[in-house]
C-alpha cells in the first residue's frame, strides 16, 4: 500500500495547432484537470514565438514541453532551435509567477546551464525526462536517481512494456520510492494501470489527452480525464482503496469498469476497478499480488486457463469447467461462474419467457461462454445443440449436458433451422467489426434467417455486431450481450464487496 501522500496531478497534455486549439481544449476539460502540458512541438511555427503567454492565458499550472522527435515528440528543428524556444518561454519572467510556466520538461541529456539557472530564478520547476518509446526499464530507482541531481528537479521516467510483467516490476520497485518526487508511466496498452494507479507509483502526476484522436496520444496509452475521473474514480483513489479489476486478452473494449465503479460509489466504497491486460493468467496474478487487487473478473481467453491457478472453485465452476470471477481468500483464490447467471436472467428478460422449456436452442462456440450458456439452458430446461468448428469441443460439451452437438459450417445450415428458436452466439467473431456481415466477422454467415429466430450475441461492442445486422434485416428479433453483462456484473460486485449492486 501507499504511504500517505498527495493524490497525482491530472495533467492535460496539448497538441493543438495553435495556442487558440489548446485553449478551447483545456477549457472543455477544466474542471477534470490539475495542470496542463503545452506540447510546443505540435505548434504551427508562427504559433511558437507566443508561448510565454498560455500559462496566463490557462489560468492553471502548466509544464512547458518542446518534445524531440526521438523521444515521441515532433520537433525535428535542432537543439539550437528548441534551446531559444525554451529561453522565450522563460523569458520576462512575471512577479505574480502564476503567469509563468509552473514546470519546464528537460531530457535526462539535455543541459544548458543558463536555462537551468533562469528556471531557478523564475521558479520554475525542471521535470528531468527520459523516454524508452520501445523497451521497458528495468532498473527505475537507479535511472531515477541519476536524473535527480538537485533536490529542485522531478524525474520522469517512462518506458513500453512489452508484457504485464514489466508493469508489475514498475510497480514492485516503486514501492521503495514512497518519500521521493518522481513521475512513472508505462505507456501503451498494458501500461494503463499505471496511468490509473499512479498514486501506487507515488508518481508526482498522470498524464491524460483529449478523447478526441489529436497528436496520436491515445497510441501510447493516454486515457482522457473524463474516463480517468468518472470512470475509474481517480480523484477518489488513496491508500486505503481496495482495488478490484477486470483481466483478459486484448481486452480492447470493456465497460466493467464503468458498471463497477459506477456501483462503489453508488455504495459510498473506498474501492476502484481497473483494466488488466495479460496475455497470461500467471502474469495477471503477478500483477494482482503486487498491487493488492481483491478480485478479479476473467475474461477471454482465459476463462478455462484459470482454473489451473485455482485451488478451490464453485459447483457451478465445477459444472460449467470455466471460471469468469476469482476472489482473493486470506490463503488463495476462490473461483465462481456469473456468466451463467447473467445469460439466464439477460435470456428469460429478451424472450420474455420464465424459463426455456420447449425451446430449442442453437449454441454458437465452445469457449468459457459456451459452457456457460450450455449451463444457463440446462437450469431454464430448454433442449440445445452446440455447433462449433473444432467438432471434438462442441461433443465434448453436448454431452456433459446431455445436448446435440454439430460442426459449425455450411453442412449444417438444417440442423440449425430446427435449434433455432434461439440463437446464443457467444464466439468473439463480431467484436469490435461493423457490418455488411462476412465469413470473417459472422459465424453462421452460411445460415440464411427467416425471420421466426431470436439471435442473443454475447459481444455488446459493437452494439449491433454484423451477424445481428442480418438477422435484424431479416425480421428476426436480436439483441447483443450488454445485459447479460450487466447481470453477470452485479452478481460479481456481490462476490467483492458483499453488498448487492
Amino acid at each position: 500500500m501507499i504511504a500517505d501522500m498527495q493524490r497525482p496531478k491530472i495533467c492535460l497534455c496539448l497538441t493543438g495547432n495553435t495556442l487558440a486549439e489548446d485553449l478551447a481544449i483545456l477549457n472543455t476539460y477544466r474542471k477534470w484537470i490539475d495542470m496542463a502540458e503545452l506540447r510546443v512541438d505540435y505548434l504551427e511555427k508562427d504559433e511558437r514565438l507566443q508561448i510565454r503567454h498560455f500559462p496566463a492565458m490557462a489560468g492553471l499550472p502548466c509544464i512547458l514541453t518542446i518534445r524531440r522527435k526521438i523521444d515521441g515528440g515532433q520537433f525535428l528543428e535542432g537543439e539550437a532551435s528548441r534551446t531559444m524556444l525554451f529561453a522565450r518561454g522563460l523569458a520576462f519572467a512575471e512577479q505574480d509567477t502564476r503567469k509563468n510556466f509552473a514546470y519546464i520538461d528537460f531530457e535526462e541529456d539535455f543541459h544548458v546551464p543558463s536555462l537551468q539557472d533562469a528556471a531557478l530564478a523564475f521558479e520554475t520547476r525542471i521535470i528531468r525526462s527520459a523516454h524508452d518509446m520501445e523497451n521497458p526499464v528495468y532498473n527505475i530507482c537507479e535511472r531515477l536517481a541519476k536524473m535527480r541531481t538537485t533536490g529542485f528537479e522531478i524525474p520522469k521516467l517512462a518506458c513500453m512494456p512489452h508484457s504485464l510483467s514489466d508493469v508489475t516490476h514498475m510497480f514492485a520497485e516503486a514501492a521503495s520510492l514512497a518519500d521521493s518526487e518522481h513521475i512513472l508511466c508505462a505507456m501503451g496498452p498494458l501500461g494503463l494501470p499505471s496511468r490509473i494507479l499512479a498514486g501506487r507509483l507515488h508518481s508526482f502526476l498522470t498524464y491524460t489527452s483529449p478523447k478526441e484522436p489529436t497528436g496520436g496520444m491515445q497510441q501510447i496509452g493516454h486515457i482522457d480525464p473524463v474516463t480517468l475521473n468518472e470512470i475509474y474514480n481517480f480523484r477518489a483513489i488513496d491508500a486505503n482503496t481496495k482495488l478490484y479489476g477486470i483481466t483478459g486478452y486484448p481486452l480492447a473494449a470493456t465497460d466493467s469498469p464503468r458498471i463497477h465503479n459506477e456501483g462503489y460509489r453508488k455504495h459510498g466504497m473506498n474501492a476502484a476497478y481497473v483494466p488488466v491486460r495479460a496475455a497470461t493468467v500467471s502474469e495477471a496474478l503477478e500483477f494482482a499480488a503486487e498491487t493488492g487487487i481483491q478480485g478479479l473478473s476473467v475474461t477471454i481467453p482465459h476463462k478455462e486457463k484459470v482454473l489451473e491457478y485455482l485451488p478451490q472453485v464453485s459447483a457451478e465452476v465445477g459444472e460449467i469447467d470455466a471460471c469468469n470471477t476469482i476472489v482473493r481468500t486470506e490463503s488463495d483464490w476462490f473461483g465462481y461462474n456469473t456468466d451463467a447467471y447473467g445469460l439466464s436472467r439477460a435470456v428469460c428478460d429478451f424472450m420474455n419467457v420464465k424459463n426455456l422449456a420447449h425451446c430449442k436452442v442453437a449454441i454458437i462456440g465452445s469457449g468459457g461462454a459456451a459452457k456457460a450458456a450450455a449451463f444457463a439452458v440446462k437450469q431454464l430446461r430448454g433442449k440445445a445443440c452446440i455447433f462449433n468448428r473444432t467438432v471434438s469441443k462442441a461433443k465434448q460439451i453436448a454431452e456433459n449436458f446431455n445436448f446435440k452437438w454439430a460442426p459449425l459450417g455450411p453442412e449444417s445450415a438444417d440442423l440449425l433451422e430446427k435449434y433455432s428458436d434461439l440463437i446464443i452466439q457467444t464466439t468473439p467473431k463480431g467484436m469490435g467489426a461493423a457490418p455488411p456481415a462476412t465469413e470473417q466477422n459472422d459465424p453462421i454467415f452460411f445460415y440464411d434467417f427467416k425471420g421466426y429466430e431470436a439471435v442473443y450475441d454475447v459481444v455488446y461492442v459493437p452494439e449491433i455486431t454484423p451477424v445481428m445486422a442480418r438477422a435484424k434485416a431479416a425480421g428476426c428479433k436480436v439483441s447483443n450481450g450488454h445485459t447479460m453483462l450487466e447481470y453477470q456484473a452485479y452478481k460479481q460486485f456481490e462476490l467483492f464487496t458483499g453488498a448487492e449492486y
